[in-house]
């Protein structure tokens, strides 16, 4: 397993960078977070670059990259404090939508024509044996009862790819927003438009028919999930270092900028390590998962426990290294805290991918 990044996917990293700073600056993110704009021009942006197809195949009408491709994407978006539907598309709907062979309705997600969003999540866990949704029905009329909670993108998304317990076991149903009760709530970071939903018999049509098949490609998807989120914060965490590194570059106290005192040194090689360790287990895991290693499972889980811990530590020494300037509302650090907050939460926390890598190593049951 080769852990560099090849002259391509550096290229590709530096044109996504490029593209979001200069379409996304932070006047963009504080506009969302003011209710002063939206992501829709963002998004189209994004759409006209072909970035929702990046990881798509192909003969999928998709550019054919790979899933470290799709983390980097992934780790510029939180890099830059995105707002919008693409890492909901990108990491979690796209993949299950082409997993399932659903040409017409991938079509249509990659040319930015219909915006979809993974419901998948229920009382705060992400696994199968939380969901309780159930679904009913046969041939093309079935609906779907029960309740989504934190859906990542769902704020403005069209449509919704429910995961739904059935007698034969989990199964993928694509159910309208017009047939689902969408409760957007006050959230710590509007950019990542999270939605609540609410089934009652709603119409439903099968996407991934249930049973064992359909169960395995839920936890490929949610495994690619995670990892894009643990990428994501990372990307975060290091445009955290980088401004508070640059803030301790000018900023004096006692006519010496504050960067040159040793004991903050220190703190920085610690916020520096922290984001490098969990970069290389983060991509460690992208590559397990594009190469399906044997240990791809116990990748994931580490990759986003270190992720949660990078955040733990960046967001706390970020912040207090900033003085009383990084609680102000006009700075722009509060929007990349809030997006690694955000991020460690969704997909799983850090002490529930340790309880299931726990439980894969034999050391204790999964809570």
């Amino acid at each position: 397993m080769d852990l560099e990044l090849s002259d391509d996917q550096f290229e590709l990293r530096d044109n996504i960078r490029s593209v979001l700073e200069g379409a996304c600056p932070p006047s963009v993110v504080r506009a969302v977070y003011e209710g002063q704009g939206t992501s829709a021009e963002l998004w189209q942006q994004m759409v006209e670059l072909y970035w929702p197809a990046l990881g798509v195949a192909e003969d999928a009408g998709g550019l054919g990259m790979g899933f470290v491709e799709v983390g980097l994407l992934a780790e510029e978006l939180g890099r830059a404090a995105a707002p919008g539907p693409l890492l909901a598309m990108v990491t979690q709907y796209i993949p299950m939508v082409e997993a399932a062979g659903a040409a017409d309705p991938l079509a249509a997600a990659i040319a930015g024509e219909t915006i979809g969003a993974l419901a998948y999540a229920e009382n705060g866990r992400w696994e199968p044996a939380a969901v309780a949704a159930s679904a009913e029905g046969s041939g093309d009329a079935w609906s779907v009862t029960g309740t989504k909670g934190a859906v990542l993108g769902g704020a403005n998304a069209d449509v919704f790819a429910v995961v739904a317990r059935t007698a034969e076991g989990l199964g993928v149903f694509l159910v309208e927003r017009s047939d689902a009760a969408v409760d957007v709530p006050a959230l710590l970071d509007p950019g990542l438009e999270l939605a609540d939903l609410e089934f009652a018999a709603a119409p439903a049509t099968v996407l991934l028919a249930p049973g064992p098949d359909a169960e395995a490609v839920i936890d490929a998807v949610a495994s690619q999930a995670s990892v894009a989120m643990a990428l994501h914060v990372i990307g975060a965490c290091r445009r955290i270092f980088e401004v508070t590194l640059d803030y301790a570059k000018v900023r004096e106290q006692y006519d010496r900028v504050i960067g040159s005192f040793q004991a903050l040194k220190h703190r920085f090689a610690e916020m520096y390590l922290a984001v490098e360790r969990a970069n290389a287990v983060g991509y460690y895991a992208a590559l397990a998962i594009a190469e399906d290693a044997p240990d791809r499972a116990e990748a994931v889980h580490v990759a986003k426990a270190a992720a949660g811990d990078c955040q733990r530590l960046l967001a706390q020494d970020g912040l207090q290294l900033h003085g009383g300037i990084g609680y102000t509302w006009e700075n722009d650090l509060h929007f990349l805290l809030k997006r690694a907050k955000s991020g460690d939460v969704l997909c799983g926390g850090r002490g529930f991918h340790r309880a299931r890598l726990a439980a894969l190593l034999g050391l204790g049951e999964a809570a």
